[in-house]
């Protein structure tokens, strides 16, 4: 039975880690997670593995190592692979965001065309890594069998229209300071039925505020419980969070809080007096985007099936087997920034083959 390693540094990467661990399973495959730095302490559900620290993932042996953080460690066994921990959403400059390569990953498995062209043409220049298109296995719940909190959400709603909140930790970016007092009113009005949710490195104090806003009219959920809720609302609000790009898979409108970089397939606005007048337009067929949403959705994610993982594993194998050619040799960064690794994780042990 062939052992395979679930790496992540923040507990976002749990939704997207979870279905591929369950395709793994479901081939016959031994599936073990090591989390590290803000994904210490959580858990994937069993029968997944927990690796407790680093010497005991280098002693695993992995045939491949999965990470959706933006580095790995190089001395772990396997084949590394990129999975992302988020779409390109253009929170930063292009030197420092989505298509920086650091010489740490084999196999990047992108979610669609808008990412695939990129990195091909990284990946043509450098020589030392490949690419794939696969989908994004956290997008396969959307996509997948019922979901049960879904149905719950759904029920909770009552039958009205179902908005979405959430919103990204980056202080200068995020909607959630600007917004409390306008979802707030609408919350109190009960018209629709509000799923709020922040990232896990917003303020405290701001996850106390929304939390209090809990009521026959809304409830909030955890990031282990996203994909779940964008399956359930109806309409998004955001501001620059990934969030808005993976509701967007599904041809759902989006309502965007002083976006960094709006598209055609937002609504964006920037005074919080008219969140009302969004709402009513997202909400409505004859005005929402419907055409700009389905363009971008099929752009960064045109797959559908709810398959990425078996996707993401066949690429994986295919590396493997030599089926996508050799790889040249890492740059002498990779060196650099793997002392950097040994150090942040405290191992000084050999490298494993």
């Amino acid at each position: 039975m062939a052992e395979y390693l679930l790496f992540a540094t923040e507990r976002y990467a749990l939704p997207i880690l979870q279905p591929l661990a369950r395709a793994l399973q479901a081939g016959g495959h031994g599936v073990s997670a090591w989390l590290v730095d803000g994904a210490a302490g959580a858990e994937l559900p069993a029968p997944v593995r927990m690796v407790d620290d680093v010497r005991a993932a280098v002693a695993l042996r992995p045939r491949a190592v999965f990470s959706a953080a933006n580095w790995v460690p190089p001395f772990v066994a396997g084949a590394k692979v990129q999975l992302f921990h988020g779409f390109n959403v253009e929170k930063r400059d292009a030197a420092r965001g989505h298509f920086r390569v650091r010489g740490l990953f084999d196999l990047y498995c992108t979610q669609g065309p808008a990412t695939t062209a990129p990195f091909r043409e990284l990946a043509a220049s450098a020589g030392h890594f490949k690419v794939v298109e696969t989908g994004w296995p956290k997008l396969d719940p959307l996509f997948g069998e019922p979901d049960p909190l879904a149905r719950q959400l759904r029920q909770a709603a009552g039958g009205r229209p179902v908005v979405m909140f959430a919103s990204t930790f980056t202080e200068r970016l995020s909607a959630a300071p600007h917004l409390l007092a306008a979802i707030s009113a609408e919350i109190a009005g009960g018209e629709r039925y509000w799923i709020l949710t922040l990232h896990p490195k917003c303020a405290p104090d701001l996850f106390e505020r929304y939390r209090s806003l809990v009521g026959p009219n809304a409830c909030f959920v955890d990031t282990e419980q996203l994909v779940s809720a964008q399956r359930a609302a109806d309409v998004l609000v955001a501001d620059t969070t990934s969030v808005v790009s993976e509701f967007v898979v599904q041809r759902k409108p989006v309502v965007t809080f002083r976006n960094r970089a709006p598209k055609p397939h937002m609504i964006d606005f920037d005074d919080p007096a008219a969140l009302p007048a969004m709402l009513a337009r997202a909400f409505d067929p004859a005005l929402a985007p419907l055409a700009a949403i389905a363009a971008y959705a099929d752009a960064i994610h045109p797959y559908r099936d709810g398959q990425s993982s078996q996707r993401v594993i066949a690429a994986t194998e295919a590396l493997l087997a030599g089926e996508l050619g050799p790889l040249g040799r890492k740059p002498l960064g990779a060196l650099t920034r793997g002392l950097q690794i040994r150090r942040q994780l405290g191992y000084w042990g050999r490298s494993a083959r």
